[in-house]
């Protein structure tokens, strides 16, 4: 954290820009877990980027660091960190808070219990894994959906970077396989983390002014039922 405040403190000044203009996401981590962990997480937090408020707060995992998957103490110990969350969000402190990598069942006892419900559910999503009824239910409850994973997993060498289908309709259309992968993504309504080093990559993946058209968009959607995989930890091992 204190190289990203480092970074924002040198760099806000000289574009001409204030806090209020950018949106800073930070997440609980799963040994974070319970009332008085996730408190003392958050208050460092803030401390670190030294900011009074951070745009949005998300638990990373339904589960608790060192704690077995079925334990029951993954459910009680979440819940508890979600109430701390909505607490610093009725104080204004959190802008807006959610949870990732949270499957249906998770999403269903949070929403049976909570006073807010989340804002936003940070999941893997591609063509390779659309998780289609998460994101159903995810849109029946008014719970954005944001994808990670956008581009499969490992760059170029990824599986889904790799995949027939998605190559030739990046070449249909004249785009690169992050645009097709991005645009995809943009289009079923989520919002995308894509990760990058190269300047050249990076301006690529903000260049998402085309439309996929419905027969490509049909592809990508099925592709998952002849190459359909996961990259990323599984959640729904977590009780």
């Amino acid at each position: 954290h204190k190289e990203i405040a480092d970074s924002l403190e040198d760099v806000l000044p000289k574009l001409n820009l204030k806090r209020q203009d950018i949106f800073i996401t930070s997440k609980l981590s799963p040994s974070d877990q319970g009332t008085e962990a996730c408190t003392k997480a958050i208050e460092k937090v803030l401390k670190e980027l030294r900011t009074d408020y951070l745009d949005l707060f998300l638990i990373h995992w339904p589960g608790v660091r060192k704690l077995q998957v079925t334990h029951q103490d993954n459910r009680i110990l979440r819940m508890q960190s979600w109430q701390v969350l909505e607490e610093y969000h009725k104080s204004g402190v959190l802008k807006s808070i959610g949870v990732s990598n949270y499957t249906i069942p998770h999403l269903q006892h949070l929403i049976q219990n909570c006073q807010v419900v989340p804002h936003v559910n940070q999941v893997e999503l591609h063509p390779h894994y659309p998780q289609k009824d998460l994101v159903e239910f995810c849109s029946s409850n008014g719970i954005h959906c944001q994808a990670y994973s956008s581009l499969g997993q490992d760059g170029p060498s990824s599986q889904l970077f790799q995949s027939s289908t998605v190559n030739s309709i990046a070449q249909k259309l004249d785009k690169s396989v992050p645009q097709v992968l991005l645009k995809w993504g943009l289009q079923h309504g989520f919002s995308v983390l894509p990760k990058s080093k190269n300047p050249d990559h990076i301006k690529s993946n903000f260049q998402l002014d085309f439309t996929i058209p419905d027969t490509e968009m049909d592809e990508l959607d099925t592709l998952h039922k002849t190459e359909a995989k996961k990259y990323a930890w599984d959640p729904q091992l977590v009780l």
